[in-house]
């Protein structure tokens, strides 16, 4: 069965007219007797008793005709939901980010809150703990995250969405020839950083520039949240090692950056999503991301 067939159906049981079912579903009188015919023989019942003078629904007809009400009914309601949602009017998009890839969301948001103003945004902050069953799961329509974060998954498709480096954060009275540093410098050092639960990426990534060098810092204090990373460095518990959009987003007075010399700190950032997304918001916030560009002057954004 399909649903002019179920239309048609509808249109004879309210009017018991086959012509006039006919006008008002734009189909010949042949046709929609031949439809009616049809559900009879696939439901196994005859629907209506027909004479040339009247028609009228059997009792399985009357029984038929409130489901099939429901059925057009339901599906009408889900036109009408997806078309306002298709043209920003409605639905709810649900992002998730780690500690480090906030610069990019916030962009991203700008652009489609500002074409899709009545499309509800939930922005969930995800550890690296949680991050793993949040991409096994449909909690999340998006994950903003570092590329290696990224598990081999078949049913996940991403793209690259920008590119940062890895820089020195320290107190604004920190002795330093120039603009940049050398690793090595730095070995009798008390870090701040991140936590490995909240981004473990990041944190391998710290970790590898040590063994770059030979060593390992002098001591390593850790926090789960960027804030406490950056207030333990503005009050000189010690140096920080962040990405640069990070230090950009928390600057402040007290505090400096710094590059690092004779070694690559280059960090990736892409956007996650499940290839089972049916959620229409979702398509709209992936195709203005796409052909948006979101851009900015000092980062390499490529999606």
């Amino acid at each position: 069965m399909d649903l002019i067939q179920l239309k048609c159906f509808i249109s004879v049981a309210r009017t018991l007219s086959f012509s006039e079912a006919a006008r008002r579903n734009y189909v010949s009188q042949s046709t929609v007797s031949r439809y009616i015919r049809d559900l009879e023989k696939e439901f196994g019942v005859r629907l209506f008793e027909r004479s040339r003078r009247e028609v009228e629904l059997t009792n399985e007809g009357k029984l038929l005709l409130p489901y099939v009400q429901d059925v057009i009914d339901t599906l009408n309601k889900a036109t009408s939901v997806v078309s306002q949602l298709n043209n920003g009017r409605g639905g709810r998009l649900r992002l998730a980010y780690d500690a480090t890839s906030v610069d990019y969301p916030v962009k991203c948001l700008k652009s489609f809150t500002k074409k899709y103003p009545e499309i509800a945004v939930d922005m969930v902050s995800v550890s690296g703990s949680e991050l793993s069953a949040a991409l096994n799961s449909s909690e999340f329509d998006f994950f903003f995250l570092l590329r290696d974060m990224l598990p081999d998954n078949d049913n996940l498709e991403s793209e690259v969405t920008s590119k940062d480096t890895l820089k020195l954060l320290v107190p604004s009275d920190y002795e330093v020839k120039g603009d940049s540093v050398d690793v090595v410098s730095l070995k009798n050092r008390r870090f701040v950083l991140l936590s490995e639960a909240e981004s473990p990426i990041l944190y391998m990534e710290i970790m590898d520039i040590f063994r770059t060098f030979h060593f390992s810092p002098d001591s390593v204090v850790e926090f789960d949240d960027v804030s406490s990373v950056y207030m333990a460095v503005t009050s000189g518990m010690g140096i920080s090692i962040l990405p640069s959009q990070l230090i950009r987003d928390y600057k402040h007075p007290s505090v400096k950056s710094l590059n690092f010399s004779g070694i690559e700190t280059d960090l990736t950032y892409v956007l996650a999503w499940r290839k089972d997304n049916s959620n229409p918001a979702a398509h709209l916030f992936l195709n203005t991301i796409k052909r948006d560009g979101i851009a900015d002057d000092e980062d390499e954004y490529v999606i």
